[in-house]
């Protein structure tokens, strides 16, 4: 038992580098760069979306029920607007810890007014697509949302269902 215990530890640990990470445009503007390089693709959802929230370093962890935590930047147009923050619970045969970045693309302004004003969480019924080169191309917006995400370490064995649920800052 003590030795779950400390296994648990650990991997919750896993998940904390969102909440210590501090908002830094900066690295919300390394992430795209990184997302581009991957896929080069990937440019026109930046080009042709109405906004979209890059989470840089989305840290997980679990062991039967699992937690994630990230933050990062909101951006309208292409210029930042508002901070985010993103917690998951999920629960289900799962067992690591990971690091990924995530970003999500609002097809037009009403997916974005949705996703502003706290009327929006993601549950097992969205799901985000694994970056690889050449896959942005084809990905289509479900319910105008688009969600790319992209593996930075760790490991994880999964099968679950839970949600992510977003809380949104904006600039005064």
């Amino acid at each position: 038992m003590k030795k779950l215990s400390i296994i648990f530890t650990l991997l919750f640990a896993a998940s904390l580098p969102g909440y210590s990470q501090k908002y830094d445009v900066n690295k919300s503007n390394e992430a795209i760069k990184t997302f581009k390089e991957k896929d080069p693709g990937i440019s026109k959802h930046f080009n042709t979306a109405y906004g979209y929230a890059i989470l840089p370093s989305v840290g997980k962890g679990a062991i039967g029920i699992g937690g994630a935590n990230g933050k990062g930047t909101v951006y309208k147009k292409g210029d930042p607007v508002a901070d985010v923050n993103m917690t998951q619970i999920t629960i289900g045969f799962q067992l690591g810890g990971q690091s990924y970045a995530e970003i999500i693309f609002f097809k037009d302004k009403n997916a974005y007014v949705r996703f502003i004003e706290h009327k929006f969480e993601f549950s097992a019924q969205v799901s985000a697509v694994a970056l690889s080169a050449g896959v942005s191309a084809d990905a289509p917006y479900k319910d105008g949302i688009l969600i790319f995400t992209m593996a930075k370490g760790g490991l994880m064995y999964e099968a679950s269902i839970g949600g992510q649920k977003f809380k949104v800052t904006l600039y005064e």
